[in-house]
């Protein structure tokens, strides 16, 4: 396979590009998109079989299954990095090993539903903590310890927006690919 044809397959919306400057629209778009995913997800995967459940979405990549599960584990990273930079001065989070999390039993095996689950809960949870931040609360950061990278509140919103959309692309574009629909 061609490396550009790899390159769209892992990246089918490109890769996150942060503005140099971020307008209150954008914002809320930002914000409206993780209020969207649960359901956008859910109606993607909702009438897949288990066989295409567990098919990679490109070659060496995971399984619909296992995007489904990795949403839900990183989302759930990132609402509690939200709380850490909302709470505390410039925190240091714990990054995780997302591909070792991606080949765990239940990212592996589990009903996707338990993560769908998960993924409505937790984004009607941040959701609301979101609509409700100040423009000094936006600005608030935690240290990513790959780098050291400082990230800021506003930054991560458009981050897990993007990485939202990435993953659900994935999947369409493998449904769309198979000729599932």
């Amino acid at each position: 396979m061609r490396e550009s044809t790899l390159e769209k397959l892992r990246y089918p919306i490109g890769h996150f590009v942060m503005p140099d400057t971020i307008s209150d629209l954008e914002l809320k778009d930002w914000v409206a998109q993780l209020e969207a995913l649960p359901i956008v997800l859910e109606d993607l995967v909702k009438n897949l079989s288990e066989e295409q459940l567990n098919t990679p979405y490109r070659p060496d990549g995971w399984t619909v299954r296992q995007v489904v599960h990795h949403i839900a584990d990183s989302h759930h990273h990132s609402y509690i990095r939200f709380k850490w930079a909302l709470t505390e001065d410039r925190p240091v989070i714990k990054a995780y090993e997302e591909k070792a999390w991606a080949n765990l039993e239940d990212a592996l095996f589990a009903p996707i539903q338990l993560s769908i689950t998960h993924i409505k809960s937790i984004h009607a949870k941040l959701v609301y903590l979101l609509r409700n931040l100040s423009e000094e609360d936006l600005k608030k950061v935690y240290i990513h310890p790959d780098g050291n990278m400082e990230v800021s509140v506003k930054e991560n919103i458009g981050k897990y927006a993007w990485h939202g959309n990435h993953h659900c692309a994935h999947i369409e574009g493998l449904i769309q690919r198979e000729g599932w629909i």
